[in-house]
C-alpha cells in the first residue's frame, strides 16, 4: 500500500516537473509564441467549422421547403413571398424577376435567355462565394500547423543538445524538459491540423451538394421565366388523370361484345 502511494507521489512529482506547463516555461518566449499561434488557429478553425455548418444546414432546410411547396404557387412572386427573407432561393427568384424587368429597358438588343441566364449565374456565384468564405483559412491551417509545430520541435531538440553540450553528459533530467517540449509541439501541431483538414473536405463536399441544388433550381426558374410560366419542374407538374379501365369482353371470345363488369 505504501509502495503504491509513493509511486503515485513520485509520478505526480514527475508530472509537475516534466509536464506541459513546465515544458513550455522552459521553452521561453518562442515556445509560448508557437503554442499561442497554434491555439489561435485551433480556435478560429472550430469557429469557422461550426459557423459554416450552421449556414449550410440553413440552406439545406430552405431547399427542402422549396421542393415541398414553392412550385405549387401560381407565380414566382407568390412563391418567393412564402420564402424566408434571407433565403438563398428567394435571392435567386428575386434576381431572376429583376433581370426580366431590366431586359425590356435595354437599348442594345440582347437575347432574353442569355440575359436571364447571366443574371441567375451571377446570383449563384454570389451565394457560393459566401458559402466558401473561411474555407481557405481551414486549408491554410491544415497545411501549415504541422510545420509550425515542427518549428517548436526543432527548437526543443536544439535546446536539448545545447544542455547536453554544457553538461557533458546526456542525463535524463537535463534533456527531458526540452525533448518533452519538442514532442508536445509536434502533437499540438497535429491536433490543430487534422480537424482543419477534415472540416475543410467535409464542408467542401456539402457546399458542392448545395451548389448543385441551387444550379438545378436556377435552371427551373430560367425555364419558367423564358416560357412565361408554361415550363415548370417535371417533378412538380400536375399529374394527368388516370386512364379509364378498358371494357371487358365476353369470356372465351376474341373481340367479343364489351360488357360492364359484374353484368
Amino acid at each position: 500500500m505504501s509502495i503504491s502511494i509513493l509511486n503515485a507521489g513520485a509520478s505526480g512529482s514527475a508530472a509537475e516537473q516534466f509536464g506541459v506547463w513546465n515544458a513550455l516555461q522552459q521553452g521561453g518566449f518562442i515556445s509560448w509564441a508557437v503554442a499561442s499561434i497554434l491555439t489561435i488557429m485551433l480556435f478560429f478553425s472550430l469557429f469557422i467549422m461550426f459557423t459554416k455548418l450552421f449556414e449550410q444546414q440553413k440552406i439545406m432546410n430552405q431547399a427542402r421547403r422549396v421542393k415541398a411547396s414553392f412550385w405549387n404557387a401560381n407565380s414566382l412572386r407568390e412563391g418567393a413571398a412564402k420564402l424566408e427573407k434571407n433565403s438563398a432561393y428567394k435571392q435567386l427568384v428575386d434576381d431572376g424577376l429583376a433581370a426580366q424587368e431590366q431586359h425590356s429597358r435595354l437599348t442594345d438588343p440582347v437575347e432574353a435567355h442569355d440575359w436571364l441566364h447571366g443574371s441567375l449565374r451571377r446570383s449563384e456565384d454570389t451565394i457560393n462565394s459566401q458559402l466558401g468564405g473561411g474555407l481557405a483559412f481551414l486549408a491554410t491551417v491544415g497545411a501549415t500547423a504541422p510545420f509550425i509545430g515542427l518549428f517548436g520541435t526543432v527548437l526543443g531538440i536544439y535546446r536539448a543538445l545545447i544542455k547536453i553540450g554544457e553538461e557533458g553528459q546526456a542525463s535524463i533530467d537535463k534533456v527531458a524538459g526540452p525533448v518533452g517540449e519538442a514532442l508536445i509541439m509536434t502533437a499540438f501541431g497535429l491536433v490543430v491540423a487534422v480537424p482543419a483538414v477534415l472540416a475543410y473536405n467535409w464542408l467542401q463536399r456539402r457546399n458542392k451538394a448545395i451548389s448543385e441544388d441551387l444550379s438545378s433550381f436556377s435552371n427551373d426558374v430560367l425555364g419558367y421565366l423564358a416560357s412565361n410560366g408554361a415550363v415548370r419542374p417535371a417533378s412538380r407538374a400536375v399529374k394527368a388523370a388516370p386512364a379509364a379501365k378498358p371494357a371487358t369482353t365476353t369470356a372465351g371470345q376474341t373481340g367479343g361484345v364489351p360488357v360492364k363488369p359484374g353484368s
